[in-house]
């Protein structure tokens, strides 16, 4: 039986729900990793790809030492190593402590930064507190934007490091060159997967997929997700621009008003997020067709989240740890797109 054509939209998505899937199968992952990990692996590097945090280079990461047969030690970025703009705030600093990391020093080989000292075989509390760590404090809005390196002894990368759920591997593969692919031979998917590799500037095996199998791309303080469906053959690039927005005849107005001016995709509301759409055909695929439609979805949603944001109140995706909403909009409504 074909697929009905109506299901799994975006819009009936629980994004907070689909996020936390996302962590608990990292967490999962670094729990069975740390506690299967080969003699041949010393640590593991884990660093948030600095495309997440809205910056030109890697800051906030959490080093695992596993050289010891008894004891594992864990390494988190401090104050000490980060510039002023991007350190740590009070509370921020509270939850690390809170969460059992030392402060500087304290730790054997810690130096500038916290500690962790655990036996080898509370793999299951190091990684619930290096994931929380690496979520909550770091501000990783999803374990595909983690980087990470396994290295040996001696601190050199290992080549093919054990796999940490949807976080990616630094290194592997290279670039794909769509002149030199036969897409047409090749399952939408795959064709799909080769087109985003060659835009990022990845291997198709670093693209950060989720639990759903969506692509996840930031653009400035946006998350633009591509799904693919096979039947009926779509590609689906949509974007959580604003969440925790309150219902109101206003926002409505101000989605019609902004719909009417867009020449493809559409805005709507539901469950409390905005969300942006469009809809690129999978028959007869083009890899343009693609690459125009995330050109026009991610700036959209950069900009839109802003603006928003600033009428409505609500979240972005890719806020400020700290930042909370705006005060609620007016009352609810019912009214609908």
């Amino acid at each position: 039986m074909d697929e009905p054509l109506f299901t799994e939209d975006p819009a009936t998505m629980d994004l907070g729900a689909k996020v936390t899937a996302a962590w608990t199968d990292f967490q999962a992952a670094l729990a069975d990793t740390l506690a299967k990990m080969p003699d041949t692996v010393g640590g593991l590097d884990i660093t948030l790809d600095p495309s997440a945090a809205g910056h030109g280079a890697p800051l906030y990461s959490v080093s695992i030492d596993l050289g010891d047969a008894e004891q594992m030690r864990a390494y988190a970025v401090s104050n000490r190593m980060l510039p002023r703009e991007h350190q740590l705030s009070r509370k921020r600093i509270g939850e690390v402590v809170a969460l059992g990391w030392a402060p500087p020093g304290v730790v054997p080989g810690s130096g500038e930064r916290f500690g962790l000292d655990l036996p080898r075989s509370a793999t299951g509390h190091a990684a619930a507190i290096i994931a929380r760590t690496l979520r909550e404090v770091y501000g990783s809005p999803h374990p595909a934007f983690l980087l990470y390196t396994a290295v040996d002894a001696t601190g050199a990368a290992v080549a093919e490091p054990p796999p940490l759920g949807v976080a990616r591997p630094i290194g592997g593969a290279g670039v794909p060159q769509l002149s030199h692919v036969n897409l047409a031979a090749l399952p939408l998917d795959r064709r799909v997967a080769l087109t985003l590799a060659a835009m990022l500037k990845v291997a198709p095996e670093s693209l950060p997929v989720d639990g759903d199998g969506d692509f996840g791309i930031r653009s400035g303080s946006a998350m633009v997700f591509v799904r693919v469906r096979e039947q009926p053959p779509l590609v689906e690039v949509f974007s959580p621009v604003l969440t925790g927005v309150a219902e109101n005849q206003r926002l409505y107005q101000r989605l019609s008003e902004l719909v009417h001016r867009m020449p493809v995709g559409r805005l709507y509301f539901a469950g409390g997020t905005v969300w942006a759409g469009i809809t690129v055909f999978g028959r007869d695929y083009q890899p343009s067709h693609l690459m125009l439609a995330l050109e026009i979805m991610t700036g959209l949603a950069d900009e839109l989240d802003d603006r928003l944001r600033s009428e409505f109140g609500g979240r972005r995706f890719f806020g400020d740890p700290d930042e909370g909403p705006e005060p609620d909009p007016p009352a609810n409504i019912g009214q609908y797109l």
